[in-house]
């Protein structure tokens, strides 16, 4: 089993982020979704089909905790069908796409793809399924995901605890949580109530995926070029391995979803 290290390297750059995020604005509100095209040809020759206009709760702006995870909606349907073609289960396909939206709306300057969500998904922990695993209905995996102690062994950068084992039972050293794998540190700056339960949750993909939305935002700035793209992933984990892992799903989910090439911008892709 292959656990990744997420965020192996911590530098500066991180710090930043952290500063980025402390001053952003709450992530819920909750608008139509969003399904102009952005053009980025960086990751796939077709544009990935995006979700349908509308579909979200309160997308009047009226947040109703507990009712944001995606039921039987528009989105819904296209996640079923998108989720087949692409090989992605449909619960999180719609964490994604619910990510993708409501950031969207939130900082349209972003322009975050849900098959880049769906690469790191895929990469860190098939989407909730590794190990043999099932992700629920609430989002969670049936057995919680943990990775590796970080304890300064080869090629494993030591992080001893942050979170007193809170998140990660470990209380000697930290460890990577849940299906998109933070680690406690960056998840007590970065953490959000994506399903609008009043909880935030690591071990909760509609959480995991708004967090990492948030985070690989404000990383990379503008996600539909290369450089903030690149820049966003190698934030996300400092590996060249993990960010060609990362493109090569991505690029993967968004031909497979797409409902055929485009008569624009040459058929070029978004992220």
């Amino acid at each position: 089993m292959r656990w990744p290290n997420f965020l192996g390297q911590i530098s500066a750059r991180a710090v930043e982020i952290r500063d980025r995020l402390r001053g952003q604005a709450s992530l819920f509100v909750v608008l139509a979704m969003v399904a102009t095209p952005v053009v980025a040809g960086f990751v796939t020759n077709l544009r990935g089909a995006s979700p349908p206009h509308g579909g979200l709760p309160g997308h009047a702006g009226h947040h109703q905790r507990g009712e944001d995870r995606l039921d039987a909606s528009p989105v819904r349907m296209w996640a079923v069908y998108a989720g087949q073609r692409a090989g992605i289960p449909v619960r999180a396909l719609e964490a994604y796409a619910t990510a993708e939206a409501r950031v969207g709306a939130d900082d349209p300057g972003c322009r975050l793809h849900w098959s880049t969500l769906a690469g790191i998904g895929s990469v860190e922990s098939h989407h909730g399924h590794i190990g043999g695993r099932l992700l629920r209905a609430d989002g969670r995996p049936s057995i919680p995901i943990f990775g590796i102690a970080l304890n300064g062994r080869p090629d494993i950068r030591a992080i001893r605890d942050t979170d007193g084992g809170r998140l990660d039972g470990d209380p000697v050293w930290d460890r990577a949580v849940g299906p998109m794998q933070f680690i406690p540190d960056t998840w007590a700056i970065a953490g959000t109530d994506g399903d609008g339960n009043g909880r935030k949750d690591p071990h909760d993909l509609d959480d995991a995926a708004m967090a990492a939305a948030r985070y690989l935002c404000a990383a990379g700035g503008d996600l539909s070029s290369e450089s903030g793209w690149r820049r966003a992933i190698l934030s996300y984990n400092h590996s060249s391995a993990y960010l060609r892992d990362v493109r090569a799903r991505a690029s993967q989910y968004a031909s497979a979803s797409a409902f055929g090439p485009t008569s624009d911008s040459g058929g070029r892709g978004r992220t």
